[in-house]
C-alpha cells in the first residue's frame, strides 16, 4: 500500500519531531514511525466505510419525504436507485471488511451531521443527476459514482479534515493517498474483485527477484537519519555561509540530512533519484525557498561525500 514517496514522509516526519522534542529515543522513533504507517491503512478502512452511512442518510431522506402530511408525485415514487446501490451493500456483507472495520472500532455514528452535508452537496452535482437518470444498474456504475464523491466531496474538505484530525494525529495529512487507495478499490470490486487487506508495503504487491522490501527500507532510513544526524547537519552548517544556528532544526535541514543518509546508505538507489525526492517533499512542507535550497545544497554534499568515498554506489548511471 505505502509507495517510498510516503514512506520517506513519514520517515521525515518523525524525524523532525525527534528533533524537535530533543530526547526521543532511536527506539521510540522506530515505534512511532510503525504507528504511522499503520495508521494510514486505517484511515482507507475508515473512508471506506462511510458509503453505507452515506447510503443509508439518502434513504432516510425518502423515508422522511414519504412522511410529509402531504407529499409531492416525485417524493411518494421516489427514485431508488442510490439508496439501493450495489456498493454499499457488497461492502455490508463483507466478512473481512467488516471485520476488520468493526475490530478497529470504527464508526461515522457522531457524525451524522457531516453526512447530511455531505449528501446534500453530492445531489446538486451533475455527476449525480447523471446516474439517476440512467437506467443502468450495475456495480460498475456504483463504483464510478462513488468514486466522484470521493474525489469530490472529501478532497480539500474542512469538515472532514476536522473529523480526521479529531480522530488520529497521523490522518490529516494522509487523506489523499487514502482517498487514492479507495478509488483504487473501487475499480477492483467493479470488476467483480472481492474486497482483501491491502498489504502495508507496496513492495509486499510485487514478486520476483530483486524486490526489496520498503519495510526494511523506511526503517533503515529512520535509522540511518537518526543517528548520522550530528554529522550530516554539521556538514549542512559549515556549507553555508552566515548560517543561524536555530535553523538547524528546520525542516530543510532534516530534508537535506535525510537526502544524505539515504544516499550513503543504499547502493543500489540513484542519486538523481534520491536528490528529487527530497525536493518534491521539500515543496510541500517547506518555504518559497525550500526547493533550491535543498536541491542545490544536498547535491553539493552528495558530491563532496562522493569524492571522499564516503558515498560508494553499486553499478553503473547511480551517481
Amino acid at each position: 500500500m505505502l509507495n517510498r514517496r510516503i514512506l520517506r514522509i513519514k520517515a521525515f516526519k518523525t524525524l523532525y519531531g525527534s528533533v524537535l522534542s530533543g530526547n526521543m529515543s532511536l527506539a521510540q522513533a522506530e515505534s512511532q514511525l510503525e504507528v504511522s504507517c499503520e495508521a494510514t491503512r486505517d484511515l482507507y478502512i475508515y473512508m471506506l466505510g462511510i458509503v453505507s452511512p452515506l447510503t443509508a442518510i439518502a434513504r432516510d431522506r425518502i423515508e422522511a419525504a414519504k412522511a410529509k402530511f402531504n407529499p409531492t408525485e416525485e417524493e411518494r415514487n421516489p427514485n431508488m436507485k442510490f439508496v439501493e446501490n450495489s456498493l454499499a451493500t457488497l461492502l455490508d456483507e463483507d466478512v473481512d471488511f467488516k471485520k476488520v472495520f468493526t475490530k478497529k472500532k470504527f464508526g461515522w455514528q457522531q457524525y451524522d451531521l457531516f453526512l447530511k452535508k455531505v449528501m446534500s452537496s453530492v445531489v446538486t452535482k451533475d455527476y449525480y443527476a447523471e446516474y439517476m437518470a440512467s437506467d443502468e444498474r450495475s456495480l460498475e456504475q456504483d463504483c464510478k459514482l462513488f468514486t466522484r464523491i470521493f474525489e469530490e466531496e472529501f478532497v480539500d474538505s474542512d469538515e472532514l479534515e476536522a473529523i480526521l484530525e479529531e480522530k488520529s494525529l497521523y490522518w490529516y495529512e494522509d487523506l489523499p493517498y487514502a482517498l487514492t487507495w479507495c478509488c483504487k478499490t473501487f475499480k477492483s470490486l467493479a470488476k467483480g474483485e472481492g474486497f482483501s487487506m491491502p498489504p502495508l508495503y507496496q513492495s509486499e504487491l510485487l514478486t520476483g527477484e530483486g524486490v526489496e522490501s520498503d519495510k526494511y527500507f523506511v526503517r533503515k532510513l529512520l535509522q540511518s537519519s537518526y543517528a548520522g544526524y550530528e554529522k550530516y547537519s554539521a556538514l549542512v552548517a559549515d556549507s553555508v555561509t552566515g548560517w543561524e544556528k536555530d535553523r538547524l532544526f528546520s525542516t530543510d535541514v532534516v530534508l537535506i540530512v535525510m537526502g544524505l543518509a539515504e544516499a550513503a546508505n543504499f547502493p543500489t538507489i540513484p542519486v538523481k533519484v534520491t536528490i528529487n525526492e527530497y525536493v518534491e517533499i521539500a515543496k510541500h512542507f517547506g518555504t518559497p525557498k525550500s526547493r533550491s535550497f535543498v536541491n542545490g545544497l544536498l547535491d553539493k554534499l552528495v558530491q563532496s561525500l562522493t569524492e571522499d568515498g564516503q558515498i560508494v554506489k553499486e553499478g553503473k548511471g547511480l551517481l
